[in-house]
Parts: C-alpha cells; structure tokens; sequence
C-alpha cells in the first residue's frame, strides 16, 4: 500500500455487502490509511452485513436515512466528532427505485414511487452537500463523489425511473460543485461506471444482459467493483485537486466505442 490516503478522514454511504462499490471502496482507503465512519440506511444496515465492514476498517456505523435532513445533521455532527475534525471525502453511493422493485414499466409508473426513487437517489446527493455545506464540515481540498451510470445520457429501456435519477444526480453535481468550489474549494465529481454486478445492480430486469454486451463492447471490459474503488480512492486523494464537477467514465472505454468487432461477430453468426 502507499498510504495514498494517510491522515484523511470522511464519510462514505451505501456498503451493503461485500458485492457493493462502496464496501470496495471502504476497503481499500482503509488500506491506503484513511478513517471513515460508514453510514447506510437502517432497512439497508439490517439487510447488509456492514457490522463485518466496521470492524474489518476498525470504523464505527452511523445509522442515516439519506433523505432526512435531521438524519444527515446528525450523522455529519457525530462524524466530525468521532473523526476530530472537519471531513476530506465523502462518497454517496446510493440508489433505488420502487418502480423497478414492484415490476412498474417506464411506461406505467407510480409516481408516489416515481417520486420516492428520486428523493433517495438523487435529491439525497444535494441533502448530503447542503448539510455539509452549511456546516462547513468539509476542508479544504477536500472530495466528494457519487456514483453514476451511463444511462443518463442514453437509453436503457429496463433501467427505467433510474435513468432520470442518475441524470438529475449529475446535474447535482455539477451545480453543487460550482458552489463548493468556488466558496470552499471542494472537488465534487461523478463518477460513471460499468455495469456492476451489486445487489442493486441485480435488481434491473436483463442486468446480465447489460454486463455481456458492455464485456463485449468495452476495449478494456468491464470495470469491477474494486476498480472502482480504486478509481475513487484517486478522487479522493491530493493527486486530483482540480478535477471537479465532471461526470467520468470508469467502463473499459464503452463510453466511446460505437461497435465492437465482438459485437458484430454476433451479428454475422
């Protein structure tokens, strides 16, 4: 290891199991020297096994629903206590719709559902900076980073509501990190990764199919969620200060690749 991140302390959101981008990256900047304090919603805390992650990264758990400004009030407060001192990182890693839980076509959506997918996977990311924000609890130079996927900007039928989500999650950004930037000199960036077999991922009707074809069309293949991390281990360190309010694509270069000769040998069979 090479202590990539000694002395920074921060929050990171969303470890589930040891399948999510989140545990990877709570891993791992534990490796590189970090401390965090790991935070999930309590539904999400009795489902995962985030007790393991705390004690593998020698972290104490904050239980947070994300959409809840009283929540993130205390889970900022509480943090900057347990760590002593103002934050260096943040990563949201947060995302779910209940129209593609309850099996509702893009076409037919519940927008109580519509609407509560959005406050949890979207809204949430400006909730989290806003209380950051106004707390001042972020210093400078310091990163935040949330976690994206490529179709918000093209169309994946089944990926549904979440499609929207992940665009206005970007925008957030984007916007949010106008701010941080200029006022507190925060880095905000997104980032867009491969389709990653999560225990969110899985939940997107045809997600196999989703991996195939972007193994397929990626030059490098797909991204894993420990490249991931790592990748977002170098946003969060001194090595990026002047990236921010970018969306980047960590996907093996699908992103740009218009076909792949892999794909039209499928087509040509």
């Amino acid at each position: 290891m090479t202590n990539l991140l000694k002395g920074k302390k921060g929050i990171i959101f969303g470890a589930l199991d040891e399948n999510s981008i989140a545990w990877k990256t709570a891993e791992r900047a534990h490796e590189e020297g970090a401390q965090f304090v790991l935070t999930n919603a309590p539904i999400a805390m009795r489902m995962g096994q985030i007790k393991e992650l705390a004690e593998k990264t020698n972290s104490e758990i904050i239980p947070a629903d994300a959409t809840s400004i009283e929540d993130l009030t205390n889970l900022v407060d509480q943090s900057m206590e347990i760590l002593g001192g103002k934050l260096d990182f943040v990563l949201h890693s947060i995302g779910m719709s209940v129209n593609v839980r309850k099996g509702r076509a893009y076409t037919d959506e519940n927008y109580d559902f519509t609407a509560k997918g959005w406050d949890v996977s979207a809204l949430s990311f400006h909730k989290v900076m806003q209380t950051l924000f106004k707390k001042d609890a972020m210093n400078e130079w310091g990163s935040i980073v949330a976690l994206t996927y490529m179709a918000a900007q093209r169309t994946f039928p089944d990926y549904n509501d979440m499609a929207d989500n992940k665009a206005y999650l970007e925008s957030i950004a984007r916007s949010f990190g106008y701010f941080f930037g200029k006022e507190k000199n925060v880095r905000v960036n997104t980032i867009s990764q491969s389709p990653t077999p999560t225990t969110a991922g899985k939940g997107v009707k045809g997600f196999d199919g989703f991996i195939s074809f972007a193994e397929k069309m990626s030059p490098l293949g797909n991204a894993s969620a420990l490249d991931c991390a790592n990748y977002t281990l170098t946003l969060f360190s001194d090595l990026t200060r002047k990236v921010t309010m970018q969306n980047l694509f960590h996907d093996g270069g699908f992103s740009n690749t218009g076909v792949s000769q892999e794909i039209v040998d499928v087509f040509q069979e």
